[in-house]
C-alpha cells in the first residue's frame, strides 16, 4: 500500500476552529475576571463583623482614596507620629511593640519606624530627655534614631 504525499490543504478553516480559536482567547480572560470577582468578596479580615466587599466598592473607593493604596507599615508610621505629638515616646513605643505582635508582618519595617520616631522624639522632647524613654523595641532602633538626630 503506498501513501500519497500530495494531499491537498483545507481550503477554509471550518466553524469549529474559528469558535475554538474564540473560546482560547475568551475563557482566560473570563477566568480572570471573575477569579478577581470571587477574590474581593472573600472576608480576609478574620473578624466576622466586618463588611465584605463587592467588585463595585473596590472600584469607586480604589483608585481615588490615597490611604487605601498606602501600605500597612506606612499607615501604622503616620499613625505612631501622629500619637507621640500627644503621648510620650514610651507609649507610643508599647503600640509599636504590638502592633508587631500582631501582626507579624510588620517585623521587617520595625527598625526603621522605631528610628523615625527616635528621630521625632528628639524634635518633640530633646535628646536627653528623648533617650530617656528608649528600651528595646525593635533591636533598640529607638534609641539609634535618638543618636542620629541627635549627633
Amino acid at each position: 500500500m503506498k501513501h500519497s504525499n500530495n494531499q491537498q490543504p483545507r481550503r477554509g478553516r471550518g466553524p469549529a476552529r474559528r469558535v475554538g480559536r474564540t473560546l482560547a482567547l475568551v475563557l482566560p480572560v473570563m477566568m480572570v475576571l471573575s477569579g478577581t470577582l470571587a477574590v474581593t468578596r472573600v472576608n480576609w479580615s478574620g473578624s466576622p463583623s466586618s463588611s465584605m466587599l463587592t467588585a463595585t466598592d473596590v472600584t469607586a473607593a480604589g483608585a481615588s482614596s490615597r490611604a487605601a493604596a498606602r501600605a500597612p507599615q506606612d499607615v501604622l508610621r503616620d499613625q505612631l507620629m501622629t500619637e507621640l505629638q500627644d503621648k510620650n515616646p514610651g507609649v507610643v513605643l508599647t503600640h509599636l511593640q504590638e502592633a508587631v505582635n500582631g501582626h507579624p508582618s510588620l517585623a521587617t519595617h520595625c527598625t526603621s519606624i522605631a528610628r523615625a520616631l527616635g528621630r521625632a522624639a528628639v524634635r518633640i522632647y530633646g535628646a536627653a530627655r528623648a533617650q530617656s524613654y528608649a528600651r528595646p523595641v525593635c533591636d533598640t532602633a529607638f534609641a539609634s534614631g535618638v543618636m542620629a538626630a541627635h549627633s
